[in-house]
């Protein structure tokens, strides 16, 4: 089980976020593009689900680069990661905390944070990881 808060240690660990709010949900930002955010289910997700439970506890939002990524993420099966109807055609995913590995949190969020990081920033982090790697 991870908390929002080690959520939030996660994404404020990568270079240059900020943490603010948008449409009233905490939201880690990079050069003022969202790459994760808190987000509760509507009560029109709520009726979406029909009879079947929504996913409990606290869910984070994450940008994925593109539809394909988002498919390839969704197929790898981790528990926790998945997607709701209203996320159809929307290049993000959903992650439930309570269900989630750090491990894939950790992944998933600096993917999400590569993502929508400029070009050149993004290049940057990459190479400092593989150098401090190797």
């Amino acid at each position: 089980m991870v908390s929002v808060d080690e959520a939030a240690q996660i994404a404020q660990q990568m270079p240059e976020t900020t943490e603010g709010e948008r449409y009233g949900n905490r939201t880690w930002f990079v050069k003022g593009k969202g790459f994760a955010w808190e987000r509760p289910f509507s009560k029109a997700d709520i009726k979406r689900f029909g009879d079947t439970v929504p996913p409990a506890g606290p869910i984070l939002g994450v940008a994925v680069a593109d539809l394909g990524e988002k498919e390839a993420l969704l197929a790898a099966g981790h528990r926790g990661v998945f997607t709701i109807s209203h996320f159809d055609g929307y290049p993000a995913v959903l992650i439930q905390l309570d269900v989630v590995t750090r491990k894939v949190l950790r992944e998933v969020v600096v993917d999400a944070w590569l993502a929508v990081a400029p070009a050149a920033l993004a290049k940057t982090y990459v190479t400092n990881e593989e150098k401090r790697r190797r």
